[in-house]
């Protein structure tokens, strides 16, 4: 998949493009059936498949007091995108200038850009632009003049509700990490960039690779039995803590999401790692002192042990 910043960018004189838009994130079950529907289209129309996306969320910049948690990080999205035979994704970049076009300025500059469009699919409740000028409706009175077809999707339904970003989001913010995987599609993970702790971990005898989550969904506070899958592939047993370590009683306590590894010992700094629950070992809990922190460390171990 070739990843571009501007339409024009793809160098292709005369061919025809089938589009997805849409902010894509968790990459679920309806925004498969969004791209897949383009990937359809473009074979029919011997034309490039093209999934035009965003690099932040819209309301981190029309409304920076309601950016929901993401589900993926914006790595993480592309990835999954590129995993459904994508040829090529327009990654626009989300500002303050871009915030102001309408959604027929929008359109129109993708057809500046592309050249020929033939078709763009996305979902039924689709609202783009400024102020949320452009919907389907939109889409096909400008596919008309311009020559493309429009797909305004349904969303897909799991047990009487529509999948959505929002309800995944809330699933794992509650923990349901199964209500979560089936609305995605696959199981749900999280993963984020290494980063250099205080070594308190390596100092008690258990050293952790803390992830750099933020700005993610995070499921509830407590210790986890996971599958920590480093890069490369190779999956390794783990116990997860995430929380504000209260036994600590810092005055500025800030969630950390922290995995020790069981049988391995590599340095990870600057890599990502990805993190599958196996399940919930117990909540947060403060202890008396770092010894009593220690021992309690060592039997969640054991019984992450068991739980594989």
């Amino acid at each position: 998949m070739r990843v571009i910043h501007a339409a024009n960018e793809l160098e292709h004189a005369g061919r025809r493009h089938c589009l997805a838009i849409g902010f894509f994130d968790g990459v679920h079950l309806g925004h498969q059936q969004i791209i897949r529907q383009t990937v359809v289209d473009a074979r029919q129309h011997e034309a490039l498949d093209t999934v035009v996306t965003f690099d932040a969320h819209p309301n981190a910049v029309v409304s920076p007091d309601r950016v929901p948690p993401l589900i993926h990080s914006l790595s993480r999205k592309l990835r999954r995108i590129e995993s459904l035979g994508v040829d090529a994704l327009l990654l626009i970049h989300f500002d303050e200038i871009f915030s102001r076009l309408t959604g027929e300025q929008f359109v129109r500059n993708l057809a500046a850009g592309f050249g020929q469009i033939r078709s763009i699919c996305v979902g039924a409740n689709f609202a783009f632009g400024h102020r949320r000028s452009g919907d389907v409706a939109l889409l096909r009175r400008l596919g008309s003049e311009m020559g493309f077809s429009v797909h305004g999707l349904s969303a897909v339904s799991l047990d009487g509700q529509a999948v959505s970003s929002t309800r995944i989001r809330e699933a794992v913010l509650s923990g349901d990490f199964d209500a979560a995987s089936q609305m995605l599609g696959r199981a749900y993970s999280l993963a984020g960039t290494i980063v250099r702790g205080d070594g308190l971990g390596r100092q008690l005898g258990f050293p952790t690779a803390n992830l750099n989550t933020s700005g993610l969904a995070l499921p509830p506070n407590g210790v986890y039995a996971v599958q920590a899958k480093v890069p490369g592939g190779t999956l390794y047993r783990a116990v997860l803590n995430i929380g504000c370590r209260p036994t600590l009683q810092r005055l500025d306590p800030q969630r950390r999401v922290e995995a020790h590894l069981l049988d391995f010992d590599a340095d990870l700094y600057g890599q990502e790692l990805e993190i599958l629950f196996v399940d919930r070992l117990r909540g947060e809990q403060k202890f008396g002192s770092l010894r009593d922190l220690r021992d309690q460390i060592a039997h969640d171990i054991l019984q992450a042990q068991l739980r594989f």
